[in-house]
């Protein structure tokens, strides 16, 4: 059936050609997703990638599978994105109604998004290779892809292709156009770069989606943040848990800080009390958050928050603003 699609969209056949592509769609784009840090993109790069295919179908020899060579395309498309210099302008962050205290550090990734869930379901449960070295959980993670945007593009592509996705040192090789020892060389040096920047971010592994252990935090979170109730928040959070913002390059590290930032952020808008509408994204728990408006019976959206759980703790609170929320199916406006 393949061959004969392939034959089909060779001759010219847009139909047969999406029957042929279609069912790698979601799989690419979290691929794209995780050389970019970007939904927004990531979509943009999938959709480079298959007119490439389409204009380029005639070369494809078939000596490796139609799955590789998208693979192959999507990589050099995802390689050319990461090379521009244009490809993110001068960020502005936020305009708070309060002076945040001084932060921990600036952001190096204020461009990060965050990923829904919704787009993960419709994976290929065998799509990583014999050789990935990461769980698909672990490997879609905030933190994770944040580290993967420190790496630089080669080394960047070759840890996704060899140790997330799994394939062999020699397909790797052909995907990137180097040889397989170069190839070697570049995962080498991007596992030590890797394991130097979460050395000092390893945490307990986090409970189960959906387990009684993640309901139960998760739960406790919702009390405490929804109450404003700073206290509760922060005894909730690891001694060295992070407090992130994107595109604000505002991080702060730490309970101490974090109940700085949290107090005067509740403060700046009395009653603060915002309600927490639940979704997952990255593979764990998130919230699109939503603020009464003191002239009218509505709620408007204030963001996005995300939950990086350790234990029976929690290990960060990414809030992402509100050009995020429409991928996860989230209004602007709600009825108080």
């Amino acid at each position: 059936m393949t061959g004969d699609l392939i034959e089909r969209a060779g001759a010219g056949d847009e139909q047969a050609f999406r029957q042929l592509v279609e069912p790698y769609r979601r799989e690419l784009q979290a691929l794209c997703y995780r050389f970019l840090g970007s939904v927004h993109d990531a979509e943009d790069t999938v959709q480079e990638t298959l007119l490439t295919a389409w204009r380029s179908l005639g070369t494809f020899e078939r000596r490796a599978t139609l799955r590789t060579w998208l693979y192959r395309i999507a990589t050099s498309r995802c390689l050319n994105a990461l090379r521009s210099a244009s490809r993110h302008p001068a960020m502005n962050g936020p305009v708070y109604r309060f002076d945040p205290p001084e932060p921990t550090r600036l952001a190096e990734v204020p461009w990060l998004e965050p990923y829904p869930d919704l787009l993960l379901e419709d994976l290929p449960d065998g799509a990583p290779g014999p050789h990935a070295r990461y769980e698909a959980k672990e490997a879609i993670s905030l933190a994770f892809i944040t580290a993967l945007q420190i790496l630089p593009p080669r080394q960047r592509a070759v840890l996704i292709l060899r140790d997330v996705l799994g394939f062999s040192t020699s397909e790797v090789a052909g995907m990137v156009q180097s040889s397989e020892q170069s190839v070697a060389s570049a995962l080498k040096r991007a596992r030590a770069a890797l394991a130097h920047h979460t050395a000092t971010e390893h945490q307990r592994p986090a409970p189960p989606a959906d387990s009684p252990a993640e309901r139960r935090l998760v739960a406790a979170f919702v009390r405490a943040f929804e109450a404003g109730d700073v206290d509760a928040v922060v005894a909730l959070l690891t001694d060295d848990a992070w407090l992130t913002m994107p595109p604000s390059q505002l991080e702060y590290q730490g309970r101490e800080l974090a109940a700085r930032f949290l107090t005067v952020a509740f403060r700046a808008r009395p009653p603060y009390h915002p309600r927490l509408i639940p979704t997952r994204a990255n593979g764990q728990p998130a919230f699109g958050m939503y603020v009464r408006d003191p002239h009218a019976d509505v709620l408007h959206a204030s963001g996005l928050v995300v939950l990086t759980l350790a234990g029976q703790q929690i290990s960060m609170i990414t809030r992402f603003d509100n050009s995020t929320l429409s991928r996860f199916g989230l209004p602007r406006t709600l009825p108080s």
